[in-house]
C-alpha cells in the first residue's frame, strides 16, 4: 500500500469508527456487532503501526490512554466557568423568577429545565473542529488540563462533525459515572482489596485526577454537554433549546429530557416531574437546572461576581438522619489500608437501620472536624453507602473528644506509613507488615469466598479463629488442617469441621481463574482473572510472562500487568505458590483456548437474570465461558444476550428497552448445542 492509499484508507476507517462510536455511545443504537467493530478497529491499528505518522492525536486508537503524566498543566478558560446559585426551596425559585422579571419588565420569559447530573464540570475547547484541550473548572478562570483522560471517554467526539463549524468554541458539561458503573467499580475495588468510593461523583472526580490515562480508560465514565463558553465563527444561537439541538448535531450527548416553561407554576411542575423520574436515569441526578432560554436576554440580565443572574439550580434534599457518633474504630484491610469507621447510635435511614458509616480516611475526619460524642448527620451516599456528611457543632457539650489517628497498626503494632496511593485515590495510612493478623484474616476470608475458591464455612468468624489459634498464617496452611484441630475451635462442631475440610479438598480442583482471583493480587478481580485464564494455559505461564506480554492481554493493560509481576516478584509470594502446588491445587485453566478468537461465543457478552428452571447460575456461566463468551453483571449496549428465568426483574426490563436479544433456558441450551465446538 502506498502512502497516498494508506492515508485515504485511514480517513475512511476513522470516519466509519467515529460514526459507529456515536451510534453506540451517544445514540445507544449500534448498527454493527462487536466483532465487526473490532475488525475495523484492528484494521486501523495495523494501518497506524505500518504508517505511524497517521496516528494523529484525534484518532480513535488514542482513546485507550497514552503514557502516564507527571502532573496536570494549568489551562485557562477563554470565558470564566461560573457556578449557578442553588436552593432547596421552591419558594426561592419563585423569588428568582420574579427577580429576573423585574430586570426584564417588558419581556415574556421562557425557561428551560434540565436534569442536574451529579458529576464534575469540564470545559472542552475545539479549534477547527478538533478537540485541543479539556480542563476541569478549577477556580473558574483556570483549571487542570485533563485532555488525555477525557479522550478516553468515547461519547466525547475528538473531532466535530456537521456543517458551519465554528473556528473556535468552548463547550461545557458534566463528566459522570453511571450508577451501574459505580456499583461495578466498587465491587471490583472491594474484591481487589482497594478502598471503595463514597459516591459516583467522587469516583468520577477521582478517575479524572489519575495521572495514568490507561487507568482512566477502564472507568465507565460518560459526559453530558449543556453549555457554551467562548465562540468564534459558526451559526449564531438564539436560545438554549437551539444550543442543545446544535450540540447534538455535532455528535455530543445532551440532557436526555428537558422541560420548556413559561411561568413559575410550569417550573414547579417540571421540577416535581423530574423528581419522580430522576431515579430512572443512568446517572445520579441531584437537582434541576433552570435557565433563561433566550441568550440575548441573558446578556441583559448579566452576572454577579460569582454566578449568572439568569440561571439557578434547584437541588433535591437527600434523605438524612441525625444521630450520635459513639466511637471511631480503625479497620485494617487485607492490603494493609487503615480505614476509620464511625460507630453510631442506631438510626433509621432510607428504610434501613444504620449503625456504622465509613469516614474514609484521616483527611475526611479533619474536614468534618468529627469528634467522638458529636451529633452528626448521616445519609446514604449515592443512596447506597452510609456516610457522615456534617457535624452539628452547635450541639456540642464540651465533652466531645478529638480522634487521633494511630501511629501504629491496631492489629499488630507495626508503625504505619502515610503516602499518596493511586489505589485509594488519595492519602492513606497503611500497615506495612504482611504478617499482620488483620491482613492474614482478610486474605484467608477472600480465598474462601464464593467468588474465589468457594470453600464452605470459610467466612469471617472461622478465619479469625484460625489466625488467633495459630493454625493458619496464610492460605497454604489451610490445606494442612486436621479434623481434630478444627473440632477444638469454638462453635465448630465435628460436622462443620468436616464440611470445611471437604470444601478445601474440592477447592483443589477449582479452575485457574478462581485461584488467581483468590490470591488477592491488587487490581486482579474476577473478571481480569477469567481473562487471564482464557489467555494462558497455566499459572506458570501467567507468572512467566513479562509486563509487556501481560499488558497485551485484553482488559489487563500496563497497570494490572505491573501489579501481577510485582506480586510474583516477592519471594514470600513465590514460596506460597510452591506450597499450593505441593498441596495439590490445580494450576491449569479450563478456559484456555489457543483458538479463542474462533470460539462460537468469542466476543459475546451474556447476562444471567432470574432463576432458570433447571440450570444453576454457575452452570450456565460455565457453558458460556467454555464456548468463549463472557458473563457480565449488568445490562448495557454491549450485551449480546440476556438469559432470563423467573423474577428476572430490572435486567430484563433494561434488556427489552435496549433491544437486547432475550433467551429462555430452552433457547439458551439450543444455542449452546448448536455452537458446540
Amino acid at each position: 500500500m502506498t502512502q497516498t492509499q494508506a492515508k485515504a484508507r485511514h480517513a475512511e476507517l476513522v470516519e466509519e469508527i467515529r460514526r459507529h462510536d456515536h451510534a453506540y455511545y451517544v445514540e445507544a443504537r449500534p448498527v454493527i456487532g462487536d466483532q465487526e467493530y473490532d475488525r475495523l478497529y484492528r484494521q486501523l491499528l495495523d494501518l497506524e503501526k505500518e504508517f505511524p505518522e497517521l496516528a494523529t492525536p484525534d484518532s480513535p486508537t488514542q482513546r485507550v490512554g497514552g503514557q502516564p503524566l507527571s502532573a496536570f498543566a494549568p489551562s485557562q478558560h477563554l470565558i470564566p466557568m461560573m457556578s449557578l446559585d442553588n436552593t432547596y426551596s421552591q419558594e426561592e425559585v419563585g423569588e428568582f423568577v420574579a427577580r429576573v422579571q423585574r430586570l426584564l419588565p417588558n419581556e415574556s420569559l421562557e425557561w428551560l429545565v434540565e436534569p442536574k447530573a451529579d458529576g464534575l464540570a469540564v470545559n472542552l475547547r475545539y479549534e477547527e473542529g478538533a478537540l485541543i484541550v479539556g480542563a476541569t473548572r478549577g477556580d473558574g478562570m483556570t483549571g487542570d488540563d485533563i485532555t488525555a483522560n477525557l479522550k478516553t471517554i468515547r461519547s466525547i467526539p475528538t473531532r466535530l462533525k456537521g456543517r458551519d463549524l465554528p473556528r473556535l468554541i468552548e463547550i461545557r458539561g458534566e463528566v459522570y459515572l453511571t450508577k451501574t458503573g459505580f456499583a461495578k467499580l466498587n465491587a471490583e475495588r472491594a474484591a481487589a482489596g482497594e478502598e471503595q468510593f463514597a459516591n459516583p461523583r467522587s469516583a468520577a472526580a477521582g478517575s479524572l485526577k489519575q495521572l495514568d490515562p490507561k487507568l482512566v480508560a477502564r472507568r465507565p465514565l460518560d459526559m453530558v454537554l449543556y453549555g457554551m463558553g467562548h465562540i468564534e465563527g459558526g451559526h449564531p444561537l438564539a436560545t438554549q433549546v437551539e444550543l442543545l439541538a446544535w450540540l447534538k448535531s455535532f455528535g455530543f450527548k445532551t440532557p436526555e429530557k428537558t422541560w420548556f416553561c413559561r411561568s413559575a407554576a410550569e417550573l414547579f411542575d417540571a421540577i416535581n416531574e423530574l423528581d419522580k423520574i430522576r431515579h430512572n436515569f443512568a446517572y445520579e441526578t441531584d437537582g434541576a437546572v433552570i435557565k433563561l432560554n433566550a441568550r440575548d436576554l441573558r446578556e441583559k440580565v448579566g452576572v454577579t461576581s460569582k454566578a449568572p443572574r439568569w440561571g439557578m439550580a434547584y437541588k433535591y434534599a437527600a434523605e438524612e438522619a441525625e444521630t450520635k457518633l459513639k466511637a471511631i474504630a480503625i479497620q485494617v484491610g487485607r492490603t494493609g489500608t487503615l480505614t476509620p469507621v464511625a460507630h453510631l447510635e442506631p438510626v433509621l435511614l432510607a428504610g434501613t437501620t444504620v449503625k456504622r458509616a465509613s469516614l474514609h480516611n484521616e483527611d475526611q475526619i479533619g474536614r468534618l472536624d468529627a469528634r467522638i460524642g458529636d451529633t452528626v448527620v448521616v445519609r446514604k451516599a449515592g443512596e447506597v453507602i452510609p456516610e457522615v456528611v456534617r457535624v452539628l457543632a452547635e450541639k456540642r457539650t464540651g465533652q466531645e473528644k478529638k480522634f487521633r489517628f494511630p501511629g501504629e497498626c491496631p492489629e499488630c503494632g507495626s508503625k504505619v506509613s502515610k503516602g499518596e496511593s493511586a489505589e485509594s485515590e488519595g492519602v492513606a495510612w497503611r500497615c506495612p507488615n504482611p504478617d499482620c493478623p488483620a491482613q492474614i484474616r482478610g486474605r484467608i476470608e477472600h480465598w474462601c469466598a464464593r467468588g474465589a475458591m468457594d470453600i464452605e464455612g470459610g467466612g469471617e468468624v472461622l478465619a479469625a479463629q484460625l489466625v488467633k489459634s495459630g493454625l493458619a498464617q496464610d492460605v497454604a496452611d489451610l490445606y494442612k488442617l486436621k479434623l481434630a484441630e478444627l473440632s477444638n475451635l469454638e462453635r465448630m462442631a465435628e460436622k462443620s469441621a468436616q464440611n470445611f475440610l471437604d470444601g478445601l479438598a474440592a477447592s483443589k480442583k477449582r479452575d485457574l481463574w478462581r485461584l488467581l482471583y483468590g490470591l488477592g493480587i491488587l487490581h486482579v478481580g474476577a473478571g481480569v482473572a477469567k481473562t487471564l485464564g482464557r489467555s494462558f494455559a497455566t499459572l506458570d505461564d501467567v507468572f512467566g510472562s513479562n509486563i509487556d506480554q501481560l499488558a497485551e492481554v485484553e482488559d489487563v493493560g500496563e497497570v494490572i500487568a505491573q501489579s501481577i509481576t510485582q506480586w510474583h516478584g516477592d519471594a514470600r509470594n513465590r514460596k506460597l505458590i510452591e506450597r499450593l502446588r505441593q498441596a495439590g491445587l490445580n494450576f491449569a485453566s479450563a478456559l484456555y483456548n489457543p483458538r479463542a478468537a474462533l470460539a462460537p461465543f468469542a466476543g459475546k457478552t451474556f447476562i444471567l437474570a432470574g432463576t432458570l428452571p433447571t440450570l444453576k447460575r454457575e452452570e450456565a456461566a460455565a457453558k458460556i465461558e467454555a464456548l468463549g463468551g463472557k458473563v457480565s453483571g449488568s445490562v448495557s449496549k454491549k450485551t449480546n444476550y440476556v438469559v432470563a428465568g423467573e423474577e428476572a426483574g430490572s435486567k430484563l426490563e433494561k434488556a427489552e428497552k435496549l433491544g437486547v436479544e432475550i433467551l429462555d433456558e430452552a433457547k439458551f441450551l439450543k444455542l449452546c448445542g448448536n455452537s458446540s465446538p
